[in-house]
């Protein structure tokens, strides 16, 4: 897409947001923004192409600074450089029947990476070598409907993944390659009124716990790994994220940003459960589906799943 183009679709899509009534600024592609503090200097630095299905769904962050996304419906995971340069390090298996599908994304210490796939009956979670490679069925999840989220603690060599559909968290062992149900109920489960049917979504494990943003609610919850291992008891530690996707926390103590997908923006939530909304589509955010932070840096990355426009990843500073 030309950046003539480019920038015709930006000032119709700010156009429509301005007209739905949400305060939007203006902004030329790929230079730096306000954004809203504590953060600065939002900017565009990577687009896309979204006629080849390059929507990345989730981020995980190399030590050098190059983010490795997942595709989700290309069923790719690729890697960014902030300079712009993508390189595909793996494609996950073509389904036998139906669609399939990339989601979370984790890496560690050594550079393997471990991806969700979604495929029905054969769904699962996948290992890709450092550098990349042919992915590996490392466990099946059959049972799972919609493979979501995905986080890892090291130190018990274990992933945790959610099932947006139903509402779970699943804990995977990497030494037995075993998955089994974690943790349920209600408050992992999209609510009566809710305008997603989307429940339990984005994981992280932040210490001693397990923490879960929930779309339908617009709910992060924490949940403590008890000493054995299984779940104790959730407990909300914020509300006001309606269409939260997935979140990072900021190196801040408990402080988190959060993708909201549905809503089109990106927020910080204090350690108390306030929230504060720092990016916007006046940002040139479309859509966000996952973040990242490293030192003050932060990543955001859009898949333009309703927008259809300008997938992207944008850096800000985080003051």
């Amino acid at each position: 897409m030309s950046s003539r183009l480019r920038r015709c679709r930006r000032s119709l899509l700010l156009s429509a947001v301005a007209l739905a009534g949400l305060a939007v600024g203006t902004q030329t592609m790929g230079t730096a923004s306000g954004a809203t503090a504590p953060l600065s200097d939002a900017r565009e630095v990577v687009h896309f192409d979204i006629a080849t299905l390059q929507q990345p769904e989730n981020i995980t962050l190399e030590p050098g600074g190059a983010a490795d996304v997942t595709f989700q419906k290309s069923r790719q995971v690729a890697q960014v450089t902030t300079s712009g340069a993508i390189t595909v390090l793996a494609t996950l298996p073509a389904p036998t029947t139906g669609s399939a599908t990339a989601s979370g994304i984790v890496r560690t210490a050594d550079g393997t990476l471990y991806v969700n796939y979604n495929a029905g009956a054969n769904s699962g979670i996948y290992r890709i070598p450092a550098g990349g490679g042919t992915p590996v069925l490392v466990v099946a999840m059959p049972e799972v409907k919609v493979l979501n989220g995905l986080a890892i603690d090291a130190s018990r060599d274990t992933l945790y993944a959610t099932d947006s559909s139903s509402g779970t968290v699943w804990k995977v062992s990497l030494r037995t390659r075993v998955a089994s149900l974690w943790t349920q109920g209600g408050d992992f489960q999209p609510g009566a009124t809710s305008t997603s049917s989307l429940g339990a979504n984005g994981v992280k494990v932040h210490d001693g716990a397990v923490w879960v943003s929930n779309t339908g609610n617009g709910t992060l919850l924490r949940v403590p790994i008890d000493k054995d291992g299984t779940a104790g008891t959730d407990t909300v530690k914020a509300t006001g994220l309606p269409g939260i996707d997935d979140f990072t926390f900021t190196g801040r103590g408990d402080q988190v940003l959060a993708a909201q997908n549905g809503t089109n923006q990106a927020s910080i939530v204090s350690s108390d459960g306030t929230v504060q909304t720092v990016l916007t589509a006046a940002d040139g955010i479309e859509n966000p589906t996952s973040v990242a932070v490293k030192g003050s840096t932060v990543y955001v990355a859009s898949g333009a799943y309703l927008t259809r426009t300008d997938p992207n990843l944008l850096l800000a500073r985080l003051r």
